[in-house]
């Protein structure tokens, strides 16, 4: 199947882009560099490349405009009329014809004057036949500029055509303008034509797809037509006509009957009279449209003599193409876009008509001989008259009630809702779902206050007794829970344990409390750096202090957190005099016994310093379960990067490529002995 995509075309230059493009590419792509103490033969090779090339270059462009662009002959049917009608056939094939013209021409031109080169006796002689070659050629290209810039505008026009397939199943929609026909097309498919209240609104042919039985159908709105002479149509409407004489498809055509278009019924059943020999061997739909403003059966009779007129006209049709008169109600149908009432039913008839015709057209070819003889239709025969009536199970019968009764649905708030008046009108009934001794109690009116008074606190009767049963229900369970606790009690502990217990329980209270009111302000509260607390509340001397009345040594714990401190990490870490003294021999010689304040800072410095973890060392959280697996993974790491790190890539997406040729040494016209320097 062909497919007519004009989007890909390439676009076609003006006439001086055309020039610039080729002598730029001429320049960059042939030696510039010639010098008269050359060989006569270099000198006319030299000048012969150039306009050869030129030529190539021209040949090429030339050659891709004529062929990229349809030959209306060799093309559908639909899209050479319609492009005849867009554009005027004549001008195509004109402008066509003199790029072909220009094409040879500038061949002619090339071979004329390599011709001319091959006898060219100087370097100047030479160059001059190059010149006259390139400008000729240039000529013949101005010359066709107007012929160009037609095609481009052309080329833009139809890369802005919908892409219609003129084989596959089709149902076009016509009649005359402001009837219906764009509104139709955008309930029945994703199109968005625009829609407004007057005539011509759509222009051009508008395209939408569908679906039917699994199969994709192409629907094309068309532009309104007029009941007037063929010469004077004008090009909106001959889009239509062209669509209507090539296209197989099936033809919805529209009536306005309650005159809201503009146009009578009279009006409409003229043109579709004028017309109808376009409707031949095609599927025709009568659609009666705007039945919310008119419905069918209110028009006068002489409107319904004339509908049915075109009802005989449309039945003709069907007898025409081979097949049988169908029923009234397949031909002549009434919808309305605005409520949408038989938009769905007018397209499921027009789909099914199409489809049944393109298989009696497929019946009758000679294609399906050839299939036949592979079918084979097996027909069972009785083998005895008893009869077999289908045996269900009950337990089946009883699912299939039950799934009918689940089928019923029931109204939901929405529902009534709807049907009471819509929202601010319907006020939903809390009630009806009370759960009473009697139904008739739902809708009894409560007073809420009696004389200064809840009546709901009295309305129960036995409130009290039940308020008793609760409050010794409650006892029976705390009892249960204090059984069950697990803390300590103080009756068991000794004076001195139960004061040691109460301080902390109330330490206990204090944290948490504390902890609850830092949670409840965490977004509001800035963080403040440590040395403006002014509480005091985490140093050192505290921690040596609390851990001294525990009864144990704070020495280490004060020097370890010291030498994690701040402003000791950020210091120099200094060689202690005895490393000094043993890589030179020349540091003083100092006392064992009173080392200095410098000796004793170094000294816990380095007993305070953590030892470094080895690489291979596994971690809890890594992922890694043995040493043995971290190094291997290193191992890899490494290998991964070691290519990219001898390219001297900043990492993995660095992808720039480097400059192997500076344009300052390898650019511009240079002499012998002007390269030592590389």
């Amino acid at each position: 199947m062909v497919q007519y995509n004009f989007k890909k075309i390439t676009v076609v230059p003006n006439g001086k882009d055309f020039i610039d493009i080729i002598l730029s590419r001429t320049q960059r792509q042939t030696p510039t560099v010639v010098h008269k103490g050359y060989a006569i033969s270099r000198l006319r090779q030299f000048y012969m490349r150039k306009v050869k090339y030129t030529q190539q270059n021209f040949h090429e462009k030339l050659s891709t405009i004529i062929d990229e662009f349809p030959r209306l002959d060799g093309i559908h049917p639909f899209y050479g009329d319609l492009l005849h009608v867009l554009y005027n056939k004549d001008h195509y094939k004109l402008a066509l014809g003199q790029i072909n013209t220009a094409r040879n021409l500038i061949g002619k031109i090339a071979k004329d004057y390599v011709k001319l080169l091959k006898y060219g006796d100087s370097l100047y002689r030479c160059k001059c036949l190059k010149v006259a070659a390139l400008g000729r050629m240039c000529t013949v290209i101005k010359r066709i500029g107007p012929s160009l810039a037609y095609l481009e505008q052309v080329r833009q026009h139809m890369a802005r055509l919908p892409s219609i397939d003129p084989n596959t199943r089709t149902i076009l929609i016509c009649g005359y303008p402001n009837v219906g026909k764009s509104s139709f097309i955008n309930k029945i498919t994703r199109a968005d034509v625009d829609v407004q209240p007057y005539a011509f609104t759509t222009k051009s042919l508008f395209v939408g797809h569908t679906d039917y039985k699994y199969l994709r159908y192409q629907v094309i709105d068309t532009p309104g037509i007029l009941d007037r002479p063929f010469e004077d149509r004008n090009i909106i409407e001959m889009c239509s006509i062209t669509a209507l004489a090539h296209l197989r498809a099936a033809i919805l055509f529209f009536l306005d009957i309650s005159g809201s278009c503009g146009y009578s019924i009279a009006q409409q059943a003229a043109l579709f009279h004028s017309i109808k020999s376009l409707f031949m061997n095609k599927p025709l739909i009568l659609v009666c449209n705007k039945t919310d403003l008119q419905p069918l059966e209110g028009i006068s009779e002489e409107d319904m003599k004339l509908v049915m007129e075109m009802k005989a006209e449309a039945l003709k049709t069907v007898v025409g193409q081979g097949g049988e008169a169908t029923t009234d109600d397949s031909v002549l149908l009434t919808m309305s876009t605005l409520t949408e009432e038989g938009v769905i039913a007018v397209k499921n008839a027009a789909c099914e008509r199409l489809l049944n015709q393109r298989v009696e057209i497929k019946m009758k070819s000679k294609k399906i001989n050839d299939c036949l003889n592979r079918f084979h239709v097996a027909i069972p025969k009785p083998r005895d008259q008893k009869e077999r009536p289908p045996c269900i199970p009950p337990a089946i019968l009883e699912a299939k009630a039950k799934q009918a009764a689940e089928k019923e649905k029931r109204k939901t708030e929405k529902d009534l809702e709807n049907e009471n008046g819509g929202a601010g009108v319907y006020s939903m009934n809390l009630r009806k779902h009370y759960i009473l001794a009697n139904d008739e109690w739902k809708e009894d009116i409560l007073p809420e206050i009696l004389d200064g008074h809840n009546v709901y606190d009295f309305i129960d009767p036995d409130i009290l007794q039940r308020v008793e049963e609760l409050e010794r229900e409650e006892g029976i369970r705390q009892a249960e829970d204090e059984d069950d606790d697990f803390e300590i009690d103080g009756t068991e502990l000794t004076p001195e344990q139960q004061e040691a217990l109460a301080e902390i329980r109330k330490k206990k209270s204090l944290l948490i409390q504390q902890h609850r009111m830092k949670k409840s302000t965490a977004e509001s509260r800035p963080t403040v750096p440590r040395k403006f607390d002014k509480d005091k509340q985490f140093t050192s001397e505290r921690m040596g202090r609390q851990l001294s009345s525990l009864g144990l040594d704070p020495t280490l714990a004060i020097k370890r957190m010291r030498s994690r401190s701040a402003s000791r990490m950020g210091r120099k870490r200094e060689r202690s005099p005895e490393t000094r003294s043993a890589d030179g021999g020349d540091g003083m010689d100092i006392d064992g016994d009173t080392p200095s304040k410098r000796q004793r800072l170094s000294r816990s410095r380095s007993r305070s310093r953590s030892v470094s973890r080895p690489p291979n060392e596994v971690v809890p959280g890594e992922g890694f379960k043995d040493s043995a697996q971290k190094s291997k993974a290193i191992k890899l790491a490494k290998k991964s990067v070691k290519k990219r790190n001898k390219d001297a890539r900043r990492g993995e997406a660095d992808r720039v490529i480097p400059n192997l040729k500076p344009k300052h040494l390898f650019s511009g016209k240079r002499s012998i002995g002007k390269t030592e320097r590389r």
